[in-house]
C-alpha cells in the first residue's frame, strides 16, 4: 500500500491504517526502538506505543513521508523510555554511550534561553551535516540518529570498527570547531 493511501486510512479514522503502516513500517519501526533500548521486548513496547502516538497525530497532521514521521515518533518514545529507564537505574542499549559521546559537543542546559536557541543550533548542525561527504554524513546519522554499534556501522560501510571509531571522533571534533565558529558554546 502507497504511504499517501496509509495516511488517509488514518485521517479517515479507519483502524486499518495501523495494520498498514504495522505491516509496511513495522520492521523499520523496531529497528529504531531496538538499537536505542537494546531489548527486542522494550522495542516492540515502543512501537506499539508509536501506533498509538501516530494515531492521534494523524490527523490534524499529514506527513510528507510517513517512513520519517514514523521513524522520529518512535525514537522519540524510545528515548523517553531509555530517560526513565536510566533515572531508575537499569539502564540499556548502546544509545547511552552514543548520547554520552554527543554531550561532549552539545550540551544539554535546561535554560529559557538554550530553548530558544534550540532551533538555530539545530539549523546549523543539518548544515553541518548536508556539507559532509555522503559516507561521513551516514556514519554520523546511523550513529546518533538510528544508535547503531560502531560494529554495525563497520560492517555497512565496510570499514575496521577501529576506522569507524577515528571518523565517528574527527566528526564529532569538527562539529564542535564548526559549532564555536557560529556562536554556539558547549
Amino acid at each position: 500500500m502507497e504511504d499517501n493511501q496509509i495516511i488517509q486510512l488514518f485521517w479517515d479514522r479507519d483502524p486499518r491504517a495501523v495494520e498498514a503502516a504495522a505491516a509496511q513500517y513495522g520492521g523499520y519501526c523496531t529497528a529504531v526502538a531496538r538499537n536505542i533500548l537494546g531489548s527486542a521486548e522494550d522495542a516492540e513496547e515502543c512501537v506499539n506505543d508509536a501506533w498509538l502516538a501516530v494515531w492521534n497525530a494523524i490527523p490534524p497532521h499529514r506527513p510528507a513521508m510517513l517512513s520519517a514521521f514514523l521513524g522520529k515518533l518512535t525514537r522519540n518514545i524510545a528515548l523517553n523510555r531509555l530517560k526513565r529507564d536510566r533515572a531508575d537505574k537499569r539502564g540499556g542499549g548502546d544509545a547511552g554511550v552514543a548520547l554520552d559521546e554527543l554531550a561532549e559537543v552539545i550540551s544539554d542546559r535546561s535554560t529559557v534561553e538554550a530553548e530558544l536557541d534550540r532551533r538555530a543550533l539545530l539549523e546549523a548542525i543539518d548544515a553541518w551535516l548536508g556539507g559532509l561527504p555522503a559516507k561521513k554524513r551516514g556514519i554520523f546519522v546511523c550513529r546518533y540518529w538510528y544508535f547503531d554499534t560502531v560494529n554495525d556501522i563497520a560492517a555497512r560501510y565496510g570499514m575496521r570498527e577501529n576506522h569507524v571509531s577515528v571518523t565517528l571522533n574527527r566528526l564529532r571534533a569538527d562539529l564542535c570547531k564548526y559549532l564555536r565558529e557560529r556562536g554556539f558554546e558547549e
